[in-house]
């Protein structure tokens, strides 16, 4: 098994089209079909199941392109290992986050980190706290910041406190919860409308947790993927949310009470990292740089 063979694997799984594959690669489409059979020969299985349109993975090539993938993200970071040692940093970073992470100045942390290493080409993806984990450990992503709530070190992927702070509930000034200007319990709002994001973010699982824990059910009538939207709703007195208490610089009008009976810290956000043997140099600067920022 050749190491270009995984690469046109993986190439042609993500694009499902051998034409598009062969494109993005600068190979020819009979040189790319070739080398896919011959890695379907050598494992003796199909990968690919072909149709005139696309492609899709069998079973067998699914479970090829987590492996697949794992050993490409490994061939980069003995390269980017080699060209450290030499003193250059060069390569790729592959970065993950959740929107508006608290802890970390992303922005201000990557043009910093451009500065000092401007052969390191960054991407960066946004996604749920769960998402990011399971890319962390397949190898596709450096690291991520993240949120912990239900995450767990595996031996594929560790996490890195970085911050934490208690929840809040954010409601329109007119709200009786508002005009009450107490601090609230689960019991407390267990009847209003929520306002929150999808299950995978990292704040909604640190509040389903709370709610969980209080044996408190609740009714998410108005499910978003960002903060503006979730902030917008609010305002308009639509419902109520329950977010890390960062978010509350982020809408004066708002009316931000703390929530009781959660623990001192619920909320916490980290880094998420392959083990220490397998964190590439890149993701090693970049942890580097946060640390400065703590600083």
């Amino acid at each position: 098994m050749e190491l270009r063979h995984l690469q046109h694997f993986v190439a042609v799984a993500e694009d499902q089209h051998f034409t598009r594959a062969a494109e993005r690669l600068m190979v020819s489409q009979s040189g790319l079909s070739a080398s896919i059979r011959a890695l379907e020969r050598e494992l003796q299985t199909p990968l690919f199941v072909r149709t005139t349109r696309r492609v899709t993975l069998t079973p067998a090539g699914r479970a090829l392109l987590t492996e697949a993938e794992r050993i490409l993200a490994q061939v980069r970071s003995a390269h980017e290992a080699v060209a450290a040692v030499q003193g250059v940093l060069r390569g790729m970073l592959a970065l993950g986050s959740e929107q508006c992470i608290a802890g970390v100045h992303l922005a201000s942390l990557l043009a910093a980190f451009r500065r000092q290493h401007p052969d390191v080409e960054i991407c960066l993806r946004q996604a749920g706290s769960g998402a990011l984990a399971e890319e962390v450990a397949a190898g596709r992503l450096d690291l991520a910041f993240a949120v912990r709530g239900a995450l767990e070190d595996t031996d594929q992927l560790r996490a890195v406190p970085l911050t934490s702070e208690p929840m809040i509930v954010l409601s329109h000034a007119s709200h009786p919860i508002a005009r009450a200007g107490a601090a609230v319990t689960p019991e407390d709002l267990g009847d209003e409308v929520f306002v929150d994001f999808h299950p995978d973010w990292g704040p909604r699982r640190t509040t389903d947790s709370v709610f969980a824990a209080a044996g408190v059910r609740r009714s998410v009538a108005l499910e978003v993927n960002d903060v503006h939207t979730l902030l917008d709703l609010v305002e308009e007195g639509l419902g109520v949310a329950v977010v890390p208490r960062h978010f509350r610089h982020k809408r004066k009008s708002l009316t931000a009470l703390p929530v009781k009976g959660t623990g001192e810290t619920v909320y916490e956000t980290v880094a998420l990292l392959p083990p220490s043997q397998a964190t590439s140099p890149a993701a090693r600067a970049l942890m580097a740089l946060v640390e400065t920022q703590d600083a």
